[in-house]
């Protein structure tokens, strides 16, 4: 008998959880995403791709969009104190110091922001839609040859940078947006290695992960010499060393004389911590702009109020024309000629491709409501005061948990939102603070100890600056029970060096 190949099937049930998203709410998502300036930008691009989608012009906000709570929790006067967001620094040189002094600061903390802007600086913010550095970062993008794929992943790592430029998202998370919000299945090695196209942007420093990456890579732009193989070989080897300063070992440990290390040092002050903030210096600090996203205020009689900022976005409606075509086909059915049919598949496609984005931007406003509503509620003492240390712990989970929304969707509005006040605009992420539970269970909020610590450093005498050790007892007394390591810690956050380097 001849050996013959048998096949077999073989059927077996299995039990697999898998996680699907309709096009519908990836929409939603995106949207919910966008500051009000990208809105619009994509409002339009939408109206251009689909012409059953029209608009005009709003005039008062539409129904549902203000918020007024006369309740005991809001029953408030917003007697707030000058805010203004992190001002530039003078110099790169300043700007160093203040990035190295704050080494070791948890990147996943939330930025801690002063109430020290004056009015003048204030008054110098202007509100509006102009170039931003993430745009002329995008606008380098074309200047590479790239598929589809590749620009729409750089494209959203320039979307993930901060403020400074820096990429402090980790790649892992990127893949996972990428994958559940975009539909692209993406590697980390795929992602890093579009990240290095990236950092071959202007100005060099763009899209580094860590501020020692930061400066490599404004090194390594340099011509070769002896004096860059000394500068990559202190950041590289001797980082410790150079962030604290002890500029008298590294001229030790390189064999420099005076000469040849204040030189070497003099280059490395040279080196700009913020290379996204350089961007808008180098064209004028008009550059620097934010369009709020919320308008909040409080009336006479202590009633907190807000409103979404509709700026120049449109009220989108189904046009007529295609409302209209689409009822005479469908009183038609039986007459309908081919050609007729296809013109009424083609304008149901758009119809309710134009539906779901009005419904998408409609989700979007009451999402945004929903959470600056939240906010407003839980920090009902930081509006009746002002004072950043009567900011109560809140984080992301306390919001969705009052408006029933998810943890990503609250993330994603708080990553890029701004709420405008009587005393200047707030990062929504401003609101935000962790908190830490002391042993007999009482939770305090670890920006109001951060904000009794710096007010104890700057009270201190210069000439003989307090101690982690002082410090912490002084804290103590004030009612704040935290550990020498914890005091450190938040000193560190705060930018503030140790005790020998305040002298």
């Amino acid at each position: 008998m001849s050996q013959e190949q048998i096949q077999i099937q073989k059927q077996e049930q299995l039990l697999k959880q898998t996680q699907t998203i309709t096009q519908q709410q990836l929409l939603q998502a995106q949207l919910v995403e966008l500051p009000i300036t990208q809105l619009l930008e994509r409002i339009n691009t939408e109206m251009d791709d689909n012409p059953a989608l029209e608009a005009s012009t709003i005039g008062d906000a539409p129904d549902g969009q203000d918020y007024q709570d006369t309740s005991e929790v809001l029953d408030a006067t917003d007697d707030m104190g000058g805010y203004d967001n992190e001002r530039d620094r003078e110099d790169r040189q300043s700007a160093l110091d203040a990035a190295l002094e704050s080494i070791g600061r948890d990147d996943d903390e939330l930025p801690v922001y002063h109430n020290n802007g004056s009015q003048e600086d204030r008054e110098e913010m202007v509100f509006g839609s102009t170039v931003s550095f993430y745009d002329q970062l995008n606008q380098q993008v074309g200047e590479l040859e790239l598929t589809d794929r590749e620009r729409y992943i750089v494209e959203y790592l320039i979307g993930s940078l901060d403020d400074d430029g820096l990429l402090r998202k980790p790649l892992d998370t990127i893949c996972e947006d990428l994958a559940i919000w975009h539909n692209i299945d993406a590697t980390t090695d795929e992602v890093e290695h579009l990240l290095h196209r990236l950092q071959e942007f202007d100005p060099a420093g763009i899209g580094a992960r860590s501020l020692q990456e930061c400066l490599l890579l404004q090194i390594r732009r340099r011509e070769p010499s002896r004096l860059r193989d000394l500068m990559e070989q202190v950041i590289t080897h001797q980082f410790d060393d150079f962030t604290h300063k002890h500029w008298d070992k590294i001229q030790l440990a390189l064999s420099l004389n005076d000469l040849q290390a204040e030189t070497l040092i003099g280059e490395l002050r040279k080196l700009n911590p913020k290379p996204g903030a350089s961007m808008g210096e180098s064209i004028g600090r008009s550059m620097q702009q934010i369009t709020p996203d919320f308008i909040v205020d409080t009336q006479d009689d202590g009633t907190v109020t807000f409103q979404l900022n509709h700026g120049d976005v449109p009220e989108l409606h189904i046009s007529q024309s295609f409302a209209d075509t689409q009822h005479e086909y469908q009183n038609n059915r039986e007459h309908m000629s081919r050609q007729m049919k296809e013109a009424l598949l083609y304008t149901k496609k758009k119809v309710a491709a134009a539906q779901g984005f009005i419904e998408a931007v409609r989700t979007r406003q009451r999402t945004l409501s929903l959470t600056m509503q939240a906010i407003i509620q839980l920090q009902h003492r930081f509006f009746e005061d002002g004072d950043e240390s009567s900011l109560r712990p809140m984080i992301l989970k306390d919001v969705s948990q009052r408006t029933g929304l998810d943890l990503s969707t609250i993330s994603r509005v708080c990553s890029s939102k701004y709420a405008q006040t009587r005393w200047g605009t707030f990062p929504l992420r401003y609101f935000f603070s962790d908190g830490y539970t002391t042993q007999s269970g009482e939770e305090l909020s670890t920006r109001e100890i951060k904000v009794t610590l710096r007010d104890l450093v700057e009270a201190e005498d210069k000439q003989h600056p307090l101690s982690d050790d002082a410090l912490r007892e002084l804290l103590h007394q004030r009612g704040y029970p935290i550990a020498r390591r914890t005091v450190a810690k938040y000193r560190e956050q705060l930018g503030i060096p140790i005790a020998r380097l305040r002298k």
